[in-house]
C-alpha cells in the first residue's frame, strides 16, 4: 500500500472515532450488527417528537451511542436527561432486555427550575406509556452522601452537555458528580460524555460564562474520580463554531438567545462544537 493510501486510511478511521492515543485505556468491544441495528431502530422509533428528530443532524445519536457501545441488555444511567431528548431513544432500546435509570433533578429542590423540569420529565414519562413505563427515576444532586443508585450496577453512564452546568455550581460540586458517576458504574463499565468544547487555555471563569468547557478540564475531573480515558470521537465536532459568540453557546441553536438578531447566521453555524469522550472504570 502506498504512503498516500496509508495516510488516507488513517484519516478515515480517525474520523470514524477509531483512532486511539497510545496512553488511552482499551475501548469497549465493537458492537455486533444486531446491536448496531438496535440503536438504529431506537433512533428511528415513531414515539420520538418531530422537533427532537430534526436535531439528529447536530447530535448524531446513532453514531454517538454506537461509539459509547451501548447495548440493548445494558443497565444505563442517564445523568440529568433534561426534557428527555436521549431518553426517547434509550427507553425503547433498553425496554425489553435492559434497564434505564434517569438521574434527574431533585423534585424537592429549592430551585424552581429544577423542580419544574423534573415535573415536566415525569409528565412525559407518564404520557409515553409502552416505551417509558420501565424508566426508573433517581436524583443527581451535589451532596456526596447521596448516591445516584446502588454502587456498581451500571454498564454505562451517559451525560450530554451537562458539565458546564455543574461548573456553574462550583468545581467541588462538579467533582462530586464525577465521583458519583464513577461509583455507580460496574468495574469495567464506561462513562460516555458529550460537552461543548472550549479552546485550549480557556479559563474556568470563561467556561462558566460561555458554556464551553475545555477537554483538559473534563479529563482532569474524570481522572480525579478514578476514570481512565479510553477513546475520543470527532462525531459531534462542528468546525464552523467559532466559540466567540456574544451570549456564549446559548447564542447558537437550539437556544438562540439573541432572538432574531443575526438568526440566519447562527442557524447556519448550527449547534455547538462538542467533545465526545469515553472513560472506563477499570476492573478491580
Amino acid at each position: 500500500m502506498s504512503k498516500m493510501l496509508i495516510a488516507a486510511a488513517a484519516i478515515l478511521f480517525s474520523g470514524l472515532g477509531f483512532a486511539q492515543d497510545k496512553a488511552m485505556a482499551p475501548p469497549p468491544p465493537e458492537l455486533s450488527f444486531e446491536q448496531r441495528d438496535a440503536i438504529r431502530q431506537a433512533v428511528g422509533n415513531p414515539t420520538r417528537r418531530i422537533s427532537n428528530v430534526m436535531r439528529d443532524a447536530y447530535r448524531n445519536p446513532e453514531a454517538t451511542l454506537g461509539f459509547f457501545s451501548v447495548m440493548p441488555d445494558h443497565t444505563v444511567v442517564e445523568i440529568w436527561p433534561g426534557e428527555g431528548w436521549y431518553t426517547e431513544i434509550l427507553a425503547p432500546m433498553l425496554h425489553e432486555e435492559g434497564r434505564l435509570i434517569a438521574a434527574h433533578f431533585d423534585p424537592e429542590s429549592p430551585v424552581d427550575y429544577f423542580r419544574e423540569s423534573r415535573a415536566e420529565f415525569e409528565k412525559r414519562l407518564e404520557q409515553g406509556r409502552g416505551k417509558f413505563d420501565k424508566v426508573e427515576l433517581a436524583v443527581l444532586d451535589y451532596d456526596p452522601e447521596n448516591p445516584v443508585a446502588e454502587p456498581g450496577i451500571a454498564d454505562r453512564v451517559l451525560t450530554f452537555r451537562n458539565v458546564h452546568n455543574w461548573l456553574a455550581a462550583g468545581k467541588e460540586e462538579t467533582q462530586a458528580v464525577f465521583n458519583k458517576m464513577y461509583e455507580v458504574l460496574k468495574p469495567g463499565g464506561y462513562l460516555g460524555l458529550v460537552e461543548h468544547s472550549a479552546r485550549p487555555g480557556t479559563s474556568l471563569e470563561q467556561m462558566i460564562e460561555t458554556g464551553y468547557v475545555s477537554e483538559a478540564l473534563v479529563i482532569e475531573l474524570a481522572t480525579e474520580a478514578g476514570f481512565e480515558l479510553a477513546s475520543r470521537s470527532p462525531v459531534n465536532q462542528n468546525p464552523q463554531d467559532t466559540k466567540d459568540h456574544p451570549e456564549g453557546v446559548w447564542t447558537l441553536p437550539p437556544t438562540l438567545r439573541l432572538g432574531y438578531d443575526n438568526r440566519a447566521h447562527y442557524m447556519a453555524i448550527g449547534e455547538s462544537d462538542r467533545m465526545t469522550l469515553l472513560f472506563i472504570k477499570r476492573a478491580e
